[in-house]
């Protein structure tokens, strides 16, 4: 039998899993918390607790054909890597697949310019280089690792729709700035593609068909739901914190021709208007 073990079952590796279940994958995976590890059991997944703090038995992994790493670093790296690589290590005679799940930060900044997987990785950011150091780490083993770079992520629960609706969106606009934007479940159609057209080492931009100026996007959010939209705050008054602000550190466009060309992916929304219109019923009811 097929196993996906995902170290990080939260928004992308359920929706992948979730996809591998109805296929006939058996799946098991980590949360962070006790709670989280119950409901994952209660829907029939094979949950354990993995945190800095709180390594596996490494007899969980036996029999894992397909790996999925969705844990972030931390100051100190990536902890999935920390504690298990050398178990992981020894999977490689039944792993037939593995991804990371990495970002489009570890492009840096290109003033607004196209990236793609070509592209030099020159982040300019904490975060972007401590993902350019995990995504290193995990290809010194050896693995059949695919590398997947995650724009700004969105769906249900957690889009601008809802940011209206609860009145914390907010229109901050910086001249010339884009960012690239991916829905979950195009996410995991993207995974589940590479699953079953491999191609170990490749590195895949997942993210949508238009970058966009983020006030656009709250502004579309808030015409759907016959909203006013919030005013728009200059960049230099906004008052962020330093996480939001390091996102406005960056600005470019993300070209995802290699996921449309390689694996065949037509994306169900290529773009934010899309996705948000299919969002509409389930965060206005």
């Amino acid at each position: 039998m097929q196993r996906l073990f995902c170290f990080g079952l939260g928004f992308s590796g359920k929706a992948t899993a979730h996809r591998l279940a109805a296929q006939g994958f058996a799946i098991a995976g980590t949360s962070r918390s006790e709670a989280k590890v119950a409901e994952l059991r209660a829907e029939g997944i094979e949950a354990h607790v993995f945190n800095a703090d709180t390594p596996l038995d490494p007899a969980v992994l036996k029999g894992t054909t397909h790996l999925l790493l969705s844990v972030p670093p931390d100051e100190k790296g990536d902890p999935v890597f920390r504690a298990h690589a050398g178990d992981i290590a020894k999977l490689k005679g039944d792993l037939v697949w593995a991804g990371y799940l990495s970002t489009t930060g570890v492009y840096g900044d290109r003033a607004g310019d196209w990236v793609d997987e070509d592209a030099p990785l020159t982040p300019t950011t904490k975060r972007g280089e401590r993902r350019l150091a995990a995504e290193e780490a995990w290809a010194s083993l050896g693995l059949p690792l695919h590398i997947f770079r995650l724009a700004g992520i969105y769906g249900p629960g957690r889009n601008q729709l809802r940011s209206v609706l609860e009145g914390t969106a907010r229109r901050v606009v910086k001249p010339g700035q884009v960012f690239s934007r991916i829905h979950v479940e195009d996410i995991a159609a993207v995974l589940v593609a590479s699953i079953e057209k491999p191609n170990p080492g490749a590195a895949y931009n997942v993210c949508d068909n238009e970058p966009a100026p983020p006030q656009e996007v709250v502004g579309f959010a808030a015409e759907l739901l016959g909203r006013t939209p919030p005013p728009e705050i200059a960049f230099d008054d906004a008052e962020l914190s330093p996480m939001a602000r390091s996102f406005y550190a960056e600005s470019k466009r993300v070209s995802n021709r290699r996921i449309r060309e390689e694996l065949g992916v037509m994306l169900r929304y290529p773009t934010y208007r899309e996705g948000l219109k299919a969002l509409l019923a389930g965060e206005a009811g």
